[in-house]
């Protein structure tokens, strides 16, 4: 693995029943897991991918999409490079591909836009 490259390791499916607890986990390599966001993502079958929320690496600080308020739980472990995401109560809804994500710092540039002429 080149040093710049980083690596996200997904725990496995599970089935579970309606009403019951899940906890995904997220091991991350090749990256230091006190700064940057972890964002969880998830798709359901035929649908568009919705974002859960983010995680603040190394302060345990997450916000969350307004729909994944309630029932949603993104917590981390900073020694052992791992984010976690725990949905409680769930639902068949929750039936979904879930995604881990490290978000890269972008740095945007604005500038007076330029029009071509017609």
């Amino acid at each position: 693995m080149d040093k710049n490259d980083v690596k996200l390791d997904q725990s496995s499916s599970e089935l579970k029943r309606p009403g019951e607890i899940v906890k995904m986990s997220c091991i991350v390599s090749g990256y230091t897991m006190t700064s940057g966001y972890f964002s969880w993502i998830r798709q359901r079958a035929g649908k568009a991918m919705e974002w859960i929320g983010r995680m603040n690496s190394g302060s345990n600080s997450a916000t969350y999409s307004s729909s994944f308020q309630s029932r949603f739980i993104m917590t981390e472990d900073v020694p052992s490079s791992t984010q976690y995401l725990e949905i409680k109560s769930l639902t068949a809804e929750d039936s979904a591909v879930y995604f881990c994500a490290r978000e890269s710092t972008v740095s945007e540039t604005r500038g007076a836009g330029a029009q071509k002429p017609h």
